[in-house]
């Protein structure tokens, strides 16, 4: 993975190491600006963690994951911007907002963008990127005109 050194690219890479040994865990991946390059000290780091079991269906099972990754402040699920899968995290030490989607394998194939693969267990991920294509949703206009 190329991305300037960075607190995003620490955690991430601690992330992995804490996560790699870890047999429920298939995958560990990164998306969102880290794969731009377009980083900074303000932005969020965006983690996608595939399991061998649903983790998503379960908060307390997303927050004991996300505890394993470093001192926890806050963390809430992501209903609010219709993505359910993901736990919105602030760490601290440094202070940090992730952002970690809870993943099958089934559920990595359908993606808005190419992540960068941190853990990899077997290639199954790998597989998959080789196999289907990422595709960003067309927004949902009334979706987008509710919230406002």
């Amino acid at each position: 993975m190329k991305m300037p050194f960075t607190i995003q690219h620490t955690f991430a890479l601690q992330a992995a190491k804490i996560l790699k040994n870890d047999e429920s865990v298939i995958g560990l991946a990164v998306g969102g600006s880290c794969l731009s390059n377009e980083i900074d000290e303000f932005s969020d780091l965006d983690l996608i963690l595939i399991t061998k079991e649903r983790v998503s269906a379960d908060q307390l099972k997303m927050l004991q994951y996300a505890n394993r990754l470093g001192e926890m402040i806050s963390a809430f699920t992501g209903e609010h911007v219709g993505e359910p899968r993901v736990l919105i995290c602030l760490f601290d030490n440094p202070l940090l907002h992730v952002d970690i989607k809870f993943l099958t394998l089934d559920e990595f194939a359908s993606r808005v963008e190419d992540p960068a693969l941190l853990i990899d267990r077997d290639h199954q991920l790998q597989h998959i990127l080789d196999q289907t294509e990422a595709q960003f949703p067309h927004p949902d206009n009334q979706w987008i005109e509710d919230r406002f």
